[in-house]
């Protein structure tokens, strides 16, 4: 190709192929700015403008899908990048049927976020984006008040309901509710499309850690109603991001995804040297960005570029970027796949 566009290195790279260069992007959460479609989508676009990133991954609140069910949170408290949870709709496991499959369009947060990405494309009319979407049983997890982490609870949530109320004692109930909120999804990320999103981020977060859900318990409650909403995202790009430590990659490389997202750098993990199918994104300690480690960012960069030379690959931080992020750790990271064209 005689000249590369944004979207087809991203096309190209996601479909396993190789492209001029790497890509290269990084995401972050606003937390002033994330409350409305227009802040959230003006915070985005000029964030991918001042660092020219590649590609978008966009961040909404991290809560937004648990609000569609009535969860309520304080905006004016927050804790790392999660706001104080007010209320939870499932008090107890019993109330797990009360949920009912809702439609994006009849859904005030779930319309607020796809006013956001309408705006964000708008705004990058040539920038590939994929919007970041939590699986069903993340969204079961931050609904009851517990924490996707392998810690027990969400923030302003001291006493949920117990996993082993949902997965043992309600078995039943839980699977409704997955069934519900998988559904809510499908719905959701078809929406996404007309919006303009080319794919999403899907974010297992930390359920695949053996501490919190076994391969049995995660093949049970995780597998059947990830592909449901894989399957109504097929008309884009996907990439998978499995959070955390023990995050087990390998593990998804049946599933229907483009890319493949984990932190390389955290126990239990392996590094980019997986043997996964999915497209590797990542490389680069999020860590560091909080401390403003140019050194480290620099030579993990040149590290992950120099192993997956001969191979497509996306460079990135290997999670969300901490909210105390430096403007020179950020630029260091975008020109990394630049500095390593120029030196082949």
């Amino acid at each position: 190709m005689s000249e590369w566009t944004q979207k087809d290195r991203f096309n190209a790279i996601l479909s396993g192929e190789q492209a001029d260069r790497p890509i290269v992007s990084g995401w972050r959460h606003f937390i002033d700015k994330e409350q409305n479609a227009k802040d959230l989508a003006e915070t985005t676009i000029k964030f991918t403008k001042k660092y020219d990133w590649d590609w978008v991954k966009i961040n909404p609140r991290a809560t937004y899908l648990a609000e569609a069910w009535g969860n309520v949170y304080d905006f004016r408290d927050y804790q790392t990048v999660f706001p104080r949870q007010q209320t939870t709709v499932i008090p107890t496991a019993a109330n797990l049927w009360d949920l009912e499959v809702k439609k994006a369009v009849f859904s005030a947060p779930l319309l607020e976020q796809l006013e956001s990405v309408r705006k964000i494309r708008q705004g990058l009319p040539d920038t590939p984006l994929i919007q970041t979407v939590f699986s069903p049983l993340t969204v079961l997890l931050f609904i009851v008040g517990r924490s996707a982490y392998v810690t027990n609870t969400v923030f302003g949530i001291e006493n949920p309901v117990t996993l082993e109320s949902l997965f043992k004692e309600h078995r039943a109930a839980a699977h409704h509710a997955l069934h519900v909120i998988s559904l809510t999804l499908a719905d959701y990320v078809q929406e996404l499309k007309q919006a303009g999103s080319n794919g999403l981020f899907y974010a297992v977060t930390g359920t695949a850690h053996p501490g919190l859900f076994n391969e049995a318990m995660f093949n049970e409650f995780s597998r059947p109603y990830d592909s449901i909403v894989l399957e109504a995202a097929s008309y884009g790009k996907n990439v998978l991001h499995t959070c955390g430590a023990h995050a087990q990659p390998e593990r998804f490389n049946d599933y229907p995804i483009d890319g493949i997202s984990w932190d390389t750098k955290a126990d239990g993990n392996p590094g980019l040297d997986a043997a996964v199918k999915a497209t590797k994104v990542g490389g680069v300690d999020h860590g560091l960005f909080a401390v403003n480690d140019i050194s480290q960012i620099q030579t993990q960069a040149k590290e992950a570029l120099n192993l997956m030379k001969d191979q497509p690959f996306i460079l990135s931080p290997n999670c969300a970027i901490p909210l105390t992020v430096t403007d020179e750790a950020l630029r260091q990271l975008q020109k990394s796949v630049f500095e390593k064209e120029t030196k082949v």
